[in-house]
Parts: C-alpha cells; sequence; structure tokens
C-alpha cells in the first residue's frame, strides 16, 4: 500500500443513516456551530478548546483539504441522511500517521455533543474502518490520552482491543509528558457492522 491507494479511496461513503464526504469550505457554518455546541467535551482536542467564528472554521476545513489532496490524512465528515435531523452535522472522522511499510496508520473521531448517544459516530467510524482495510491497511490504532475515558471506551465500542500504555510518548495541550492508551484493530479479525455503499 502507498499513497496511490488513497487517491483511490471515495469521495463520499453511505451507511443507512449516514452520508461522509470529504471537507469543502461550504462545511464551515457546520463545523463552527458544530464545536462551540461541543465545547465542553474536547478538552483533549487541540482545535476544540476555543469557540469557532466564520473565519476559524473556514480555516479549518481548508487545512482539513490540503491534508487529504497532499495525501497525509484521510478525512470524511459526517451528516445524517434523512428524518428530523436529515442534514445535520454529526462530527469528523479521519485516518492519518500512515505507515505504508506495514501498512498501518492511526484513526481521529471527534462527534457533536448534541448526537451522543445515538451511536451515529459509532456507525460512522465502522464505515471508516472498513474502507480502510479495503484499501489495504492491515492495522488501525487509536491513541488515546489515557485521561480521556470516552474516547478510550468509543474505541472498543468499535472492536479495536486494548494493547497497553504508552508512557510519556507525548505532551499533551499543556506541554506536559502524558500517557496514550493504545487500542488496535487487525485486518484480519474485522467484521463490519454497517452497510456501506460508496460513491466515485
Amino acid at each position: 500500500m502507498d499513497f496511490k491507494d488513497l487517491k483511490r479511496a471515495p469521495a463520499e461513503l453511505l451507511t443507512p443513516r449516514l452520508r461522509l464526504v470529504r471537507p469543502a469550505l461550504q462545511h464551515a457554518a457546520a463545523v463552527m456551530d458544530s464545536v462551540n455546541a461541543s465545547l465542553d467535551t474536547l478538552a483533549f482536542v487541540s482545535w476544540g478548546r476555543q469557540a469557532f467564528d466564520i473565519a476559524r472554521a473556514e480555516r479549518f476545513c481548508t487545512n482539513n483539504i490540503g491534508f487529504v489532496e497532499r495525501g497525509e490524512a484521510l478525512i470524511y465528515f459526517v451528516f445524517e441522511r434523512s428524518g428530523p435531523n436529515a442534514g445535520a452535522f454529526v462530527g469528523n472522522l479521519d485516518l492519518h500517521h500512515f505507515e505504508f511499510a506495514v501498512p498501518r496508520c492511526q484513526i481521529g473521531y471527534v462527534g457533536d455533543a448534541r448526537h451522543a448517544g445515538r451511536g451515529l459516530m459509532h456507525e460512522a467510524a465502522s464505515a471508516l474502518l472498513s474502507l480502510g482495510f479495503d484499501l489495504g491497511l492491515e492495522r488501525i490504532e487509536a491513541w488515546c490520552d489515557r485521561r480521556n475515558q470516552r474516547s478510550i471506551a468509543f474505541a472498543e465500542a468499535l472492536g479495536l482491543k486494548s494493547e497497553g500504555v504508552l508512557r510519556g510518548v507525548e505532551r499533551d495541550l499543556q506541554g506536559q509528558l502524558c500517557d496514550q492508551h493504545l487500542l488496535a484493530a487487525l485486518k484480519s479479525e474485522w467484521r463490519p457492522r454497517e452497510r456501506i455503499s460508496r460513491a466515485a
């Protein structure tokens, strides 16, 4: 697997309730609204520690577009497909830190707090894991700050297995050394739980 394989990733993924699309500048207002409604849950997210205005949201979207175009990450913004919340922004997901020699990467996920408890981010993240393995990845990891129990529980619910703690491996947002809880899923073990369709 290499950079060219990432280019095969579809622009859109559809699950029973969701539409996952690549980031676009037109998403800025939805991103701003989501971040500002979820600040209390974003303590471990580097870009989620202060409110967004529209200019900052546009920069966020532009940066995400650049990461995708340069092959540094696969990023999808998640929206509800139907029902009373049709079109609502649910969160964003990404695959990043690719090591093509293995190949492996890490998964990231940030959900809108207003939709918590409905299983929507679980549905979206399951779709992204399936896509990653279909593209040729053999291993997908989640690195969660050891103090971030919500993130760890989410990864476990997805089926990633705990592999231990990496002590003092990174610095947190205050510049202090912190531990990362490492979880991972292997392609040989992964079983998708949602029906997924893909657009070109």
